[in-house]
């Protein structure tokens, strides 16, 4: 049971931040989601489209997260975590991956505005002209998000199961 509470914080952890995540960018460019992702949602509305795609795009990053990170704070006779000690890591991660998106938004938007990087087809021609630099900071942000998700949750595993190994060895010795 205290493995499924890890498993759930993590993908509520993940689906609220991509709810805020979305909400942002999803005002920056909403193509980014009605044009470049599959129009399953049939609106438009921003906040909608956040709500949407920030539940979607987020819940299974959240399980793939949980299930190994469950795995390393519970396994074999090392002292346990649960998902309340995992809190703090989580958060931290979180609040990562948002600096880390929005510095990628930024050296997107950068590179797109001076012409560095373009939107390509076929999106080029189904995308306003006017909103390629936002659709492009968008990407980066996203992209991002992603990586540093994954790379900030590996870290996150290492440093938990360091943690077991240390303080098993101190109550051992």
């Amino acid at each position: 049971m205290k493995s499924l509470s890890i498993i759930g914080m993590s993908i509520l952890a993940c689906v609220i931040y991509g709810i805020i995540h979305d909400q942002v960018t999803a005002r920056l460019c909403a193509e980014y989601f009605t044009v470049f992702h599959p129009p399953i949602f049939g609106t438009d509305d921003p906040t909608l489209l956040g709500i949407g795609w920030g539940i979607l795009a987020t819940w299974w990053v959240g399980l793939f997260l949980g299930v190994p990170l469950a795995v390393i704070s519970r396994a074999g006779k090392l002292p346990k975590r649960s998902a309340r000690d995992l809190i703090r890591p989580m958060e931290t991660l979180m609040v990562v991956a948002a600096c880390v998106a929005t510095v990628a938004g930024l050296i997107g938007y950068v590179a797109a505005s001076n012409g560095w990087i373009r939107v390509v087809e076929p999106w080029a021609s189904r995308i306003p002209p006017e909103k390629h630099v936002l659709f492009l900071t968008d990407l980066w942000a996203h992209n991002a998000s992603y990586g540093a998700g994954f790379v900030g949750g590996l870290v996150m595993m290492a440093l938990i199961w360091r943690g077991r190994l240390m303080e098993g060895r101190m109550s051992a010795g």
